[in-house]
């Protein structure tokens, strides 16, 4: 999908500066992916981030599955992979995008032009933690992390 690619680019982007490796794995079937991720597993100090896609939306149990079993942190970017067991989100608040959509529906009912209507952007992004997967990956959520998160999960 268009946006994990965009997502990945912008990852590698800044990788370098945080000194960090990026190896990117390809998401089209279950087996490549947990032969991917049990390669993966195999290097210290490692994790996951789950960009966008249809791969990551069909196989997201998978790979959250595969991330608990080999203890690798994983960040994603909607809140469903944390609410099933994921350790950190961040991304668009879906139910503010929705809100988005319904005005510019209202807007285009009212007789505006899509054409006229500029593109919109998210405007909020929410972060969710799961405490429950952290102590599972015996991680320590910092406390000035926890403070900012939309929601944490017990």
């Amino acid at each position: 999908m268009a946006s994990g690619i965009g997502q990945f680019a912008a990852i590698q982007s800044v990788a370098p500066s945080f000194g960090v490796e990026l190896r990117p794995i390809d998401i089209r079937e279950a087996g490549e992916i947990e032969r991917a991720v049990t390669a993966f597993a195999r290097a210290s100090n490692g994790g996951l981030i789950v960009t966008a896609g249809s791969g990551s939306a069909i196989y997201g149990d998978l790979i959250i599955t595969l991330a608990a079993r080999h203890k690798l942190p994983a960040v994603y970017g909607d809140r469903h992979s944390v609410s099933g067991g994921g350790l950190i989100s961040y991304g668009p608040d879906r139910v503010d995008q929705y809100r988005q959509a319904a005005a510019y529906i209202d807007r285009i009912l009212k007789g505006e032009k899509p054409g006229d209507m500029p593109v919109q952007a998210p405007t909020r992004y929410e972060l969710v933690i799961n405490l429950k997967t952290a102590t599972a990956l015996s991680l320590a959520v910092p406390p000035s992390l926890l403070s900012r998160a939309d929601e944490v999960i017990e």
